[in-house]
């Protein structure tokens, strides 16, 4: 039995070996949805090109965007603006304007297209500027807009995306590790039914009607001749003009910004499959974008000393250590002799250190030593306890005699 128990352990620390850090959140992106055509649909395209705008003013570039949109309003013959889009009856902010990149424009915005995107199932003729190309570490921010049901978002009026194919896309972008969080918002009427199938982790949803209801359009412009904005989306971007890219306020303060006197609707909010608290979740987190700071190596001899003397040149920071070296190198000849020395008498003692640390891969890694003494230590234990038995049995044999 001793034996089995020692070789369970075995198995135990041998999978322990490898230990991964956690993801962290290194990039933004949006993927934003206009699922509607047709002039009378212009809140739709208004409501899209407003949540593109607001993610741009907050620091996401157009590399990090998907727009899908079916562009036939701007240059509509009914539009007294040509070339304009506007989301409000004073037009004072036109959402067109000269800088808008829209990826997926007419018969091009369909349900094949939208899940492919999703899941990154395309053929190698797809362009790069057309695919969303986020990994494990990326914050992504869906936002739909169109007629809907119960369960159900049509496109362009030909076709159905279900709420199921949502939550099974969201699974193979969880399985296939595209993403660290995904934040899901809908407008349209019944919306809250579409989060509703979700079943993968870290995905916060919110929409603006729950089953049953419908959700309203604001206000309409005279001139223009339809409504130009709906109004769970004129509220959220009622709230996201106060935001700036340093904003401390919350998710959280969003939702508590939604009002039924506001939206006239029961706005709803999943957070079960979140793992955390939206009211400590920044606004930017997902609307915003996020800045790498890289430290000016203006005093690399400082660095030299910080360096050996907080960390004695253990976890991991012989690469850095390394680098400075090669810089000073590069920028200095005379002391190359003295940085070269520095890094290698800290790389001498960093190989005798038991963790190491892998900053290229952002893996801990137990170094060889570790399980090979406990293999060996466990190997002589039992040994020397089975050698221990054998003699006991042996003088308890020669007292019989």
């Amino acid at each position: 039995m001793r034996l089995i128990t020692y070789l369970t352990t075995i198995v135990v620390l041998c999978v322990l070996q490898v230990v991964r850090a956690d993801p962290a959140h290194t990039n933004n992106w949006a993927v934003l949805v206009c699922t509607s055509r047709f002039w009378f649909n212009y809140r739709h395209m208004a409501n899209t090109l407003s949540m593109y705008r607001t993610v741009k003013r907050l620091g996401i570039p157009d590399s990090r965007i998907i727009l899908m949109l079916s562009d036939d309003v701007a240059c509509n013959s009914r539009n007294l603006f040509p070339g304009s889009v506007f989301n409000n009856q004073d037009r004072a902010l036109d959402l067109y304007g000269e800088s808008v990149e829209v990826d997926y424009k007419g018969y091009e915005v369909t349900v094949e297209n939208f899940i492919r995107l999703l899941t990154d199932r395309w053929g190698e003729e797809q362009p790069k500027s057309k695919r969303l190309l986020t990994d494990e570490n990326s914050n992504i921010f869906i936002y739909m807009t169109g007629h809907g049901g119960a369960d159900f978002l049509k496109f362009q009026d030909a076709e159905e995306i279900a709420s199921h194919d949502i939550a099974d896309a969201f699974a193979q972008m969880h399985e296939k590790k595209r993403y660290n969080e995904i934040f899901f918002m809908i407008d349209t009427c019944q919306a809250n039914s579409m989060y509703s199938k979700f079943y993968s982790p870290n995905v916060l949803a919110v929409g603006s009607s729950r089953l049953d209801e419908s959700s309203y359009s604001h206000h309409s412009d005279v001139e223009v001749g339809v409504a130009v904005i709906d109004r769970f989306t004129y509220y959220t971007l009622d709230f996201m003009e106060n935001i700036e890219k340093n904003s401390s306020l919350s998710l959280q303060d969003l939702f508590d910004s939604y009002t039924f006197e506001k939206v006239h609707s029961h706005v709803g909010v999943r957070t079960d499959l979140y793992h955390r608290d939206p009211s400590k979740v920044l606004v930017t987190d997902f609307f915003g974008s996020v800045k790498h700071i890289v430290k000016d190596m203006h005093d690399q001899d400082n660095d030299f000393q910080a360096v050996l003397k907080d960390h004695d040149g253990t976890d991991g920071y012989t690469d850095h250590i390394v680098n400075l070296a090669l810089s000073k190198n590069e920028r200095n000849p005379v002391e190359s002799s003295k940085a070269v020395s520095v890094g290698l008498a800290t790389l001498r003692r960093s190989e005798r250190s038991v963790v190491t640390f892998d900053k290229s891969k952002g893996k801990a890694k137990w170094s060889a030593v570790v399980p090979i003494s406990i293999l060996l230590g466990l190997l002589v234990l039992t040994l020397s306890t089975q050698s221990q038995n054998n003699l006991s049995s042996r003088t308890a044999t020669a007292h019989s005699f």
